[in-house]
């Protein structure tokens, strides 16, 4: 019964990092970067939810329940967040 109790529990931790990962991400993209050239480049999204994947893995590895699937959630939710906004801040589709 504990093992499907804590595996409920990494599967809603982990889908609330990668949610709120997604919408912090894109709105700073959003409100910050806009006036900077780094929204031009292409792949921004994945090089951010990579490197986001990488710094959350030793953090993530030492709580008990959550584990590397954690990580990947948060780096995808990351990088989909700024490919997102990246690609708003592009098209001027911006509100303050």
């Amino acid at each position: 019964m504990f093992e499907i109790a804590s595996i409920a529990a990494a599967g809603a931790v982990s889908g609330v990092v990668g949610v709120v990962g997604h919408i912090k991400s894109k709105s700073f993209v959003r409100r910050r970067l806009r006036f900077t050239s780094v929204i031009e480049f292409p792949f921004i999204g994945l090089a951010a939810g990579a490197l986001a994947t990488v710094v959350a893995l030793p953090i993530v590895g030492l709580l008990p329940i959550v584990g590397a699937g954690t990580a990947l959630v948060c780096g995808v939710g990351i990088g989909t967040g700024v490919g997102m906004g990246a690609k708003h801040a592009r098209e001027n589709r911006v509100s303050d």
